[in-house]
């Protein structure tokens, strides 16, 4: 998995960002931005597209219920 990639993290189902390699984990993080977290690589798969917008667009409407 490369740096920038949407994937999926198959213990979860959660779509995360690549951002790097740490010892034997892969650093996932939101589309939309948020904490990272690390992930066997075995257990990840390619986020097919529409996964990914649906993530970003959820996240984008749990940020507009947030705002003031």
């Amino acid at each position: 998995m490369k740096a920038g990639e949407y994937v999926i993290d198959g213990r979860s189902g959660r779509v995360g960002q690549v951002m790097g390699h740490v010892g034997g984990y892969v650093q996932l993080r939101p589309p939309g931005g948020g904490r990272e977290w690390d992930c066997p690589p075995e257990v990840l798969s390619p986020a097919p597209p529409g996964e990914v917008l649906r993530e970003r667009v959820r996240q984008l409407n749990r940020q507009m219920r947030l705002a003031p």
